[in-house]
């Protein structure tokens, strides 16, 4: 039994927002609701709705800035910087700039469309 799993070809979450969304672990792409990875990809002027996810959401920046209002508070990351935001904190993400925004996300526990609970 082999005890590593290699991910060649990660789920590529349907969008329409021109965002890219390669989950390579989590619910959608091997049913694992313990944590999600996924590489993203946010084009210049993505922006999504505020939400109050039920979980922790890390995000590591490879490439670009992305910008984040939490709660009230307006705070950018750029390339090598990360953030964890604690769940049931409400949380915009948004990418203002004008390079697309690479970076990493880490769900725990794992990202689910009914636990991010986003403003409509």
């Amino acid at each position: 039994m082999k005890k590593y799993t290699i991910q060649k070809s990660p789920f590529v979450v349907p969008t329409t927002d021109g965002k890219l969304i390669e989950e390579h672990f989590g619910l959608a792409t091997n049913g694992n609701s313990q944590i999600s990875i996924a590489f993203m990809v946010a084009p210049s002027g993505w922006s999504e709705p505020f939400q109050m996810p039920e979980f922790e959401e890390y995000t590591y920046i490879i490439k670009g800035k992305k910008q984040l209002i939490i709660e009230d508070e307006t705070i950018i990351l750029e390339a090598g910087q990360s953030i964890k935001i604690e769940k049931n904190t409400r949380v915009q993400y948004s990418n203002p700039f004008v390079e697309p925004c690479e970076y990493l996300a880490i769900c725990l526990p794992a990202f689910s469309i009914d636990a991010v609970n986003r403003d409509h």
